[in-house]
Protein backbone atom coordinates (compact mmCIF):
# COMPACT_ATOMS: atom_id res chain seq x y z
CA UNK A 1 0.00 0.00 0.00
CA UNK A 2 1.21 3.36 -1.02
CA UNK A 3 2.09 5.77 1.97
CA UNK A 4 -0.16 8.58 2.37
CA UNK A 5 1.75 12.07 1.61
CA UNK A 6 1.30 14.99 3.38
CA UNK A 7 0.66 17.68 0.18
CA UNK A 8 -0.70 20.47 2.33
CA UNK A 9 -1.56 22.11 5.78
CA UNK A 10 -4.56 24.61 5.85
CA UNK A 11 -4.76 26.49 9.10
CA UNK A 12 -7.55 28.51 10.34
CA UNK A 13 -6.39 32.62 11.56
CA UNK A 14 -8.16 33.46 14.67
CA UNK A 15 -6.93 32.08 18.25
CA UNK A 16 -4.96 29.54 15.65
CA UNK A 17 -2.06 31.81 14.15
CA UNK A 18 -2.08 34.40 16.67
CA UNK A 19 -4.29 35.65 19.88
CA UNK A 20 -6.88 38.05 18.44
CA UNK A 21 -10.21 37.44 19.99
CA UNK A 22 -9.91 39.32 23.60
CA UNK A 23 -8.06 42.21 22.73
CA UNK A 24 -8.88 42.41 19.00
CA UNK A 25 -12.19 41.53 17.87
CA UNK A 26 -14.01 41.96 21.73
CA UNK A 27 -13.15 45.11 21.55
CA UNK A 28 -13.47 46.16 17.69
CA UNK A 29 -17.38 45.13 18.85
CA UNK A 30 -17.16 46.98 22.00
CA UNK A 31 -16.30 50.25 20.09
CA UNK A 32 -19.18 49.30 17.54
CA UNK A 33 -21.85 49.49 19.99
CA UNK A 34 -19.84 52.90 21.66
CA UNK A 35 -20.81 54.29 18.41
CA UNK A 36 -23.90 53.29 17.44
CA UNK A 37 -25.42 54.28 20.64
CA UNK A 38 -25.69 50.79 22.13
CA UNK A 39 -25.62 50.22 25.69
CA UNK A 40 -23.54 46.84 25.46
CA UNK A 41 -19.88 45.87 26.66
CA UNK A 42 -18.52 42.49 26.22
CA UNK A 43 -16.14 41.55 29.00
CA UNK A 44 -13.63 38.50 28.25
CA UNK A 45 -15.59 35.93 30.07
CA UNK A 46 -18.70 36.96 28.30
CA UNK A 47 -17.07 36.96 24.91
CA UNK A 48 -15.48 33.45 25.29
CA UNK A 49 -18.95 32.36 26.09
CA UNK A 50 -20.48 33.84 23.19
CA UNK A 51 -17.32 32.51 20.56
CA UNK A 52 -19.71 29.13 20.87
CA UNK A 53 -21.55 30.96 17.84
CA UNK A 54 -18.80 31.60 14.76
CA UNK A 55 -19.13 34.36 12.17
CA UNK A 56 -19.24 38.27 13.94
CA UNK A 57 -21.94 39.09 12.19
CA UNK A 58 -24.21 36.26 13.10
CA UNK A 59 -22.75 36.10 16.74
CA UNK A 60 -24.16 39.97 16.88
CA UNK A 61 -27.80 39.25 15.53
CA UNK A 62 -28.25 36.18 18.11
CA UNK A 63 -26.90 38.84 20.28
CA UNK A 64 -29.60 41.43 19.76
CA UNK A 65 -32.55 39.47 18.86
CA UNK A 66 -32.20 37.71 22.67
CA UNK A 67 -32.52 41.14 23.54
CA UNK A 68 -35.35 41.84 21.88
CA UNK A 69 -33.98 44.34 19.83
CA UNK A 70 -35.92 44.83 16.27
CA UNK A 71 -34.41 44.65 12.77
CA UNK A 72 -31.89 42.49 14.64
CA UNK A 73 -30.13 41.16 11.52
CA UNK A 74 -30.29 44.51 9.72
CA UNK A 75 -28.56 46.19 12.79
CA UNK A 76 -26.26 43.40 13.23
CA UNK A 77 -25.13 43.79 9.56
CA UNK A 78 -24.08 47.95 10.05
CA UNK A 79 -22.93 47.12 13.45
CA UNK A 80 -20.65 44.43 11.62
CA UNK A 81 -19.53 46.95 9.53
CA UNK A 82 -18.16 49.45 11.91
CA UNK A 83 -16.44 46.43 14.28
CA UNK A 84 -14.33 45.36 11.03
CA UNK A 85 -13.21 49.21 9.90
CA UNK A 86 -11.68 48.97 14.31
CA UNK A 87 -10.61 45.51 13.75
CA UNK A 88 -8.52 46.20 10.49
CA UNK A 89 -7.26 49.47 11.79
CA UNK A 90 -5.91 47.37 14.89
CA UNK A 91 -4.45 44.63 12.59
CA UNK A 92 -2.68 47.02 10.79
CA UNK A 93 -1.14 49.35 13.82
CA UNK A 94 -1.95 47.55 17.07
CA UNK A 95 0.46 44.92 19.22
CA UNK A 96 -0.72 41.55 16.63
CA UNK A 97 1.88 39.15 16.53
CA UNK A 98 2.20 35.72 15.32
CA UNK A 99 1.72 33.00 18.12
CA UNK A 100 5.15 31.56 18.88
CA UNK A 101 6.63 28.78 16.24
CA UNK A 102 4.13 29.41 13.68
CA UNK A 103 6.24 31.52 11.34
CA UNK A 104 8.77 28.84 11.59
CA UNK A 105 6.58 26.01 11.37
CA UNK A 106 5.11 27.61 8.05
CA UNK A 107 8.99 28.34 6.62
CA UNK A 108 10.10 24.51 7.17
CA UNK A 109 6.67 23.48 5.25
CA UNK A 110 7.22 25.60 2.32
CA UNK A 111 10.86 24.11 2.63
CA UNK A 112 9.80 20.49 2.41
CA UNK A 113 7.34 21.16 -0.45
CA UNK A 114 4.30 21.13 1.56
CA UNK A 115 1.69 23.87 0.16
CA UNK A 116 0.15 26.49 2.90
CA UNK A 117 -3.52 27.24 2.85
CA UNK A 118 -6.19 29.01 5.00
CA UNK A 119 -9.70 28.50 6.07
CA UNK A 120 -11.22 30.81 8.17
CA UNK A 121 -14.85 32.00 8.35
CA UNK A 122 -14.13 35.75 9.28
CA UNK A 123 -14.41 38.34 6.41
CA UNK A 124 -11.48 38.63 3.51
CA UNK A 125 -10.81 42.31 4.41
CA UNK A 126 -9.11 42.09 7.64
CA UNK A 127 -7.79 38.13 7.03
CA UNK A 128 -5.59 39.74 4.11
CA UNK A 129 -4.49 42.51 6.31
CA UNK A 130 -3.31 39.88 8.86
CA UNK A 131 -2.05 37.67 6.50
CA UNK A 132 0.48 40.07 5.03
CA UNK A 133 1.44 41.63 8.55
CA UNK A 134 2.49 38.52 9.82
CA UNK A 135 3.13 36.58 7.18
CA UNK A 136 4.69 38.73 4.26
CA UNK A 137 6.12 37.08 1.51
CA UNK A 138 4.67 33.92 2.45
CA UNK A 139 2.46 32.89 -0.41
CA UNK A 140 -0.71 31.00 0.59
CA UNK A 141 -2.21 28.36 -2.29
CA UNK A 142 -5.85 29.10 -1.25
CA UNK A 143 -7.12 31.14 1.14
CA UNK A 144 -11.18 30.52 1.92
CA UNK A 145 -12.73 33.13 4.11
CA UNK A 146 -16.17 33.32 5.60
CA UNK A 147 -16.69 36.02 2.18
CA UNK A 148 -16.66 32.89 0.28
CA UNK A 149 -18.88 30.61 1.86
CA UNK A 150 -22.56 30.59 2.77
CA UNK A 151 -22.25 28.15 5.30
CA UNK A 152 -20.20 28.95 8.62
CA UNK A 153 -17.91 26.17 10.72
CA UNK A 154 -19.45 24.25 11.94
CA UNK A 155 -20.10 23.29 8.31
CA UNK A 156 -17.52 21.54 6.50
CA UNK A 157 -17.79 23.86 3.94
CA UNK A 158 -15.24 26.02 3.80
CA UNK A 159 -12.75 23.17 4.04
CA UNK A 160 -14.54 21.90 1.56
CA UNK A 161 -13.68 24.84 -0.67
CA UNK A 162 -10.01 24.77 0.39
CA UNK A 163 -9.21 21.37 -0.74
CA UNK A 164 -11.06 22.18 -4.69
CA UNK A 165 -8.59 24.97 -4.64
CA UNK A 166 -5.66 22.87 -3.94
CA UNK A 167 -7.52 20.35 -5.80
CA UNK A 168 -6.58 17.57 -3.51
CA UNK A 169 -8.54 15.16 -1.26
CA UNK A 170 -8.95 15.11 2.02
CA UNK A 171 -6.28 12.52 3.18
CA UNK A 172 -3.45 14.62 1.38
CA UNK A 173 -4.14 17.43 4.05
CA UNK A 174 -3.79 18.62 7.77
CA UNK A 175 -5.69 21.00 8.84
CA UNK A 176 -4.88 23.60 11.85
CA UNK A 177 -7.46 24.57 14.32
CA UNK A 178 -7.83 25.76 18.10
CA UNK A 179 -11.64 26.11 18.85
CA UNK A 180 -14.47 22.79 18.90
CA UNK A 181 -16.20 24.09 15.83
CA UNK A 182 -13.07 24.65 13.69
CA UNK A 183 -12.33 21.04 14.43
CA UNK A 184 -15.86 19.86 13.59
CA UNK A 185 -15.86 21.72 10.27
CA UNK A 186 -11.90 20.15 9.68
CA UNK A 187 -12.79 16.48 10.68
CA UNK A 188 -16.83 16.97 8.85
CA UNK A 189 -14.97 17.51 5.55
CA UNK A 190 -12.55 13.97 6.27
CA UNK A 191 -9.63 16.10 7.27
CA UNK A 192 -6.82 14.99 10.12
CA UNK A 193 -6.63 18.08 12.53
CA UNK A 194 -4.44 18.88 15.16
CA UNK A 195 -5.83 21.14 17.64
CA UNK A 196 -3.18 24.10 19.15
CA UNK A 197 -5.67 25.61 21.94
CA UNK A 198 -6.38 29.30 21.92
CA UNK A 199 -6.74 31.21 25.34
CA UNK A 200 -10.50 30.90 25.29
CA UNK A 201 -10.55 27.18 24.34
CA UNK A 202 -7.88 25.68 26.41
CA UNK A 203 -10.47 23.79 28.46
CA UNK A 204 -13.05 22.73 26.44
CA UNK A 205 -13.61 19.02 24.67
CA UNK A 206 -12.41 18.19 21.37
CA UNK A 207 -13.49 14.86 20.57
CA UNK A 208 -12.71 13.63 17.16
CA UNK A 209 -8.74 15.67 16.77
CA UNK A 210 -5.92 13.79 15.78
CA UNK A 211 -3.88 15.49 18.54
CA UNK A 212 -4.34 18.24 21.25
CA UNK A 213 -1.87 20.46 22.11
CA UNK A 214 -1.52 23.98 23.62
CA UNK A 215 0.91 25.34 21.53
CA UNK A 216 3.66 25.28 18.53
CA UNK A 217 7.11 25.00 20.69
CA UNK A 218 8.31 22.24 22.48
CA UNK A 219 8.35 24.36 25.71
CA UNK A 220 4.47 24.48 25.54
CA UNK A 221 4.31 21.09 25.72
CA UNK A 222 5.22 20.96 29.32
CA UNK A 223 2.88 23.14 30.35
CA UNK A 224 -0.12 22.39 32.34
CA UNK A 225 -2.85 21.05 30.30
CA UNK A 226 -6.30 19.65 30.61
CA UNK A 227 -5.95 17.34 27.54
CA UNK A 228 -4.21 14.32 27.20
CA UNK A 229 -0.33 14.14 26.55
CA UNK A 230 0.96 14.51 23.20
CA UNK A 231 2.19 12.09 21.01
CA UNK A 232 5.67 11.89 21.65
CA UNK A 233 6.17 13.01 17.79
CA UNK A 234 4.84 15.93 19.07
CA UNK A 235 6.76 16.80 22.16
CA UNK A 236 9.56 18.18 20.39
CA UNK A 237 7.39 21.10 18.80
CA UNK A 238 5.09 20.84 15.97
CA UNK A 239 7.56 20.56 12.93
CA UNK A 240 6.93 19.51 9.85
CA UNK A 241 8.52 15.70 10.19
CA UNK A 242 5.93 16.02 13.20
CA UNK A 243 3.38 16.49 10.80
CA UNK A 244 4.15 14.19 8.84
CA UNK A 245 4.22 11.79 11.09
CA UNK A 246 0.68 12.66 12.61
CA UNK A 247 -1.06 12.86 9.38
CA UNK A 248 0.93 9.03 8.14
CA UNK A 249 -0.75 7.97 11.40
CA UNK A 250 -3.92 9.14 12.01
CA UNK A 251 -7.03 7.44 10.64
CA UNK A 252 -8.99 9.35 8.21
CA UNK A 253 -11.99 10.78 8.70
CA UNK A 254 -15.00 10.07 6.45
CA UNK A 255 -16.13 12.93 4.47
CA UNK A 256 -19.72 14.55 5.76
CA UNK A 257 -21.90 16.66 3.46
CA UNK A 258 -24.06 18.59 5.58
CA UNK A 259 -27.30 20.51 3.50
Amino acid sequence: MTARRLRAVIFDVDGTLAETERDGHRRAFNLAFRDHGLPYEWGVEEYGELLAVTGGRRRLAGYLAERGLPHADGLAQVLHRTKTAYYTDWLRDGPIVARPGVPELMAGLREGGVRLAVATTGRRQWVSVLLERLFHGIAFAATVTGDDVTRLKPHPEVYDRALRELRIEAPDAVAVEDSPPGLAAATAAGLTCLVVTSAYHRDMPFPGAAAVVPGYLARDMADPHPHPRPPDALTAGITVDALRNLHATTPTHPSIRRS
